[in-house]
């Protein structure tokens, strides 16, 4: 399930997997409605990046995300759909909902190569319904969006997650299954929970905080479906592969499933990066869930940060814990922010395939430099970065991105280039933020970090 999470990660939301009832997997058409700002912006042709990892790294991925829940339970045996899949929607689908779900399943068939389409026949395998937030919520608290096996609709949850039908340990094959989204949330947040969720309920249920490239992650870095996904569901949909085999069997073909179809991967030297300790995943979850308190939050993101300190890691999940913190005190010490946020980006750089995040950690890095009236450094930090956030699909980064450079530009004097790109960032905006007065705030966010309008009183 897509979990609900305090704005660490800047603009996103995170999704989940798991068996009912205690791992629950976990983001007629309703009219737009009217704007007053310019006209909503979407991404047009995905540019997926091949995975660069060693094909011996990503088989045991593939085998730790489709053996094992995210609760850490085992599961016994290999299970999938067998194709052809049928997918339709029910419920209240806002209008970016059937472009954006169209456009995956045009990705899932031709990246992936998985027999799946859209059908408005009542046997559908998948049903994917568009709920309001308070529904969702009222199910399951802290879910953002989340699938369930053997039911079609909401009104069969809570009967079925206690019974066996809905258990994914005890599933020997997947035939019918539902997917539960927020129809009212912002464009890019439900397209988000279509991607996660779509790509759990046909594939591996897992997510595993040491994959840098994947929305199989809970760092909720990574917006839409990345290479290595689409190389994870097509060997998930391998002919060698059956329901019901076993972690040896599966692992026995894997090689040779992966030299077919990533023969890039055979040459690189594998990483074999540790695996992620369950207090360590405890302790981030504490520091980002809902429920903790601004001193719990800075406490379990002190124990996360010690425990990677004593594993020596260098790689991403480090720097994450460092940005998680910096976000955390932006507020009452900057200065110590900054500290976290230049460590995170030096992590982030020696991780291969952490660009996206490295775009995060430079939007905070760039909003202090405004916040200093100091537009060329804001300006050198955000240029390279806006089509980094372009190229991942992430409206709402694009936008901040956009927006932080709009107020670098007034900084240094370029006022009418300044005014252009603050309207071309607005179409994004309301892509990835959605309301209009969520536009807003934002505008009024960033605008506050330029000193200039501070002295214009």
């Amino acid at each position: 399930m897509r979990n609900h999470l305090l704005p660490i990660c800047l603009l996103l939301v995170g999704c989940m997997p798991g068996p009912a009832p205690d791992d629950t997997a976990t983001r007629a058409s309703q009219p737009a409605a009217m704007s007053s700002l310019p006209p909503l912006k979407s991404f047009a042709t995905p540019t997926p990046a091949r995975p660069e990892r060693s094909n011996a790294d990503i088989a045991r991925d593939f085998l730790d995300l489709s053996f094992r829940l995210e609760s850490g339970r085992e599961l016994a045996v290999f299970t999938r759909f067998e194709e052809p899949i049928t997918v339709r929607v029910t419920g209240r689908p806002p209008a970016t909902m059937m472009p954006d779900l169209a456009a995956l399943i045009r990705r899932l068939q031709g990246e992936a190569g998985i027999d799946i389409s859209l059908t408005n026949a009542a046997q559908a395998n998948i049903t994917i319904e568009a709920l309001t937030r308070r529904e969702i919520r009222r199910n399951l608290p802290h879910a953002a969006c989340f699938v369930v096996p053997g039911i079609t609709d909401i009104s069969q949850y809570r009967r079925a997650r206690r019974s066996a039908r809905a258990n994914w340990a005890l599933l020997r094959n997947r035939e019918k299954l539902a997917i539960f989204v927020p129809g009212d949330a912002s464009p890019q947040e439900l397209r988000d929970c279509l991607h996660e969720e779509l790509a759990q309920a046909i594939g591996p249920l897992n997510d595993l905080y040491r994959l840098p490239d994947s929305v199989f992650n809970d760092d909720n870095i990574h917006a839409v479906l990345t290479g290595f996904d689409m190389l994870i569901l097509r060997a998930y949909y391998a002919p060698e592969l059956a329901n019901g085999m076993t972690r040896q069997e599966v692992a026995a073909r894997l090689p040779a499933i992966l030299a077919r179809l990533n023969p890039g991967g055979a040459g690189i030297p594998a990483r074999a990066p540790a695996r992620t300790p369950r207090n360590w995943i405890n302790a981030i979850e504490a520091a980002l869930g809902p429920d903790s308190s601004p001193s719990e939050r800075q406490r379990a993101t002190r124990r996360a940060l010690g425990i990677a300190q004593s594993l020596g890691w260098q790689d991403h999940r480090r720097a994450f814990v460092h940005y998680a913190m910096g976000r955390l005190i932006a507020a009452t010490d900057p200065d110590a922010a900054m500290g976290h946020f230049q460590a995170a980006d030096r992590f982030f750089a020696a991780t291969p395939g952490a660009g996206l995040h490295r775009a995060f950690v430079a939007s905070q890095l760039a909003a202090h430099a405004l916040s200093r009236g100091d537009g060329r450094t804001a300006l050198a930090l955000i240029e390279p970065n806006i089509p980094v956030a372009s190229r991942f699909e992430n409206a709402a980064l694009l936008s901040t991105l956009m927006l932080l450079r709009a107020e670098a530009l007034e900084i240094t004097s370029r006022a009418p280039e300044a005014a252009q790109v603050r309207l071309d960032s607005l179409g994004w905006a309301r892509y990835g933020f959605g309301a209009d007065w969520a536009v807003r705030a934002k505008l009024r966010e960033i605008g506050a970090l330029n000193p200039l309008k501070g002295k214009r009183g």
